[in-house]
């Protein structure tokens, strides 16, 4: 399944044992010698009442991750899909805590992402007090960015021309940086008016995705908190436009966007 281009392999673990070993996951997202995916994604059975699913997330080098926006939606279709539920509101839990995912008319598919959070703890990074925004000096050059949590954590980079942006070159370095203990996902912001902007996202485990659903909440996220954006705008990514609303302060903040199967089959590992 992908969205927008952020593709995943997705298993109903409910029907059939599913255990994954690194080894597997890395194999399984391999696009010469496995299937080839960004993320592989669990349908889990929830022991809570109040629960639909649970939702784990692997990235392709076999970590398990906390949180998955563009894979969210495709978790809804699929449960839908294959009859595993016929509600049009679904309540998940993965490692970020519990999401509600909502099927909408149009075959779009809506997802509570919970309310942005920009203390340190929450990504977490290793700095003495929050700020709007940090600065690094990394490969050759002094990086300005601002941090937020969307279940997992993410920084952003305001560029001019995100065509020009050196996705790859500062990724590499900041993902993996010993200011974040956990690692964390970058992103590259171009704003285009307070209603739309450009992003690119190089992400944790994975590189640059077409996509990053999170990584597009955390962009608003961190324009609203500045002032720059409105409380809904369109994210233009390499592979579509996703739509996040949010109203800022403790309200949730919502994205929008598609979900679409590609194929199915079965694998011996």
């Amino acid at each position: 399944m992908h969205g927008l281009g952020n593709d995943f392999v997705v298993f109903d673990a409910i029907n059939q044992q599913v255990r994954l070993s690194t080894t597997q996951i890395r194999r399984l997202a391999d696009r010469r010698f496995g299937v080839g995916c960004d993320q592989v994604l669990l349908v889990e059975a929830a022991a809570e009442s109040d629960v639909d699913f649970v939702y784990r997330i692997y990235n392709a080098d076999g970590s398990e991750v906390e949180q998955c926006g563009n894979g969210a939606r495709c978790f809804a279709r699929f449960v839908r899909d294959k009859g595993l539920c016929e509600k049009n509101s679904i309540r998940v839990r993965s490692l970020a805590g519990i999401n509600l995912l909502r099927l909408e008319a149009d075959d779009q598919v809506t997802v509570d992402m919970g309310v942005p959070d920009f203390t340190p703890a929450a990504l977490p990074i290793d700095v003495a007090e929050q700020k709007m925004s940090y600065q690094l000096s990394v490969a050759d050059s002094e990086v300005e960015f601002s941090a937020v949590s969307m279940g997992n954590p993410h920084i952003v980079l305001q560029v001019e021309d995100i065509e020009s942006a050196p996705v790859v070159r500062l990724g590499t370095q900041l993902e993996s940086h010993s200011l974040f203990p956990n690692r964390v996902n970058v992103g590259f912001a171009q704003q285009l008016a307070p209603d739309h902007i450009r992003l690119r996202v190089f992400e944790r485990g994975a590189g640059e995705t077409l996509a990053c659903g999170t990584g597009a909440c955390a962009a608003v996220a961190v324009g609203r908190q500045q002032g720059r954006l409105n409380d809904k705008v369109a994210v233009d990514l390499p592979g579509g436009t996703l739509q996040i609303a949010w109203a800022g302060g403790s309200a949730p903040l919502y994205m929008t966007g598609p979900a679409e199967t590609v194929f199915e089959g079965h694998i011996d590992l």
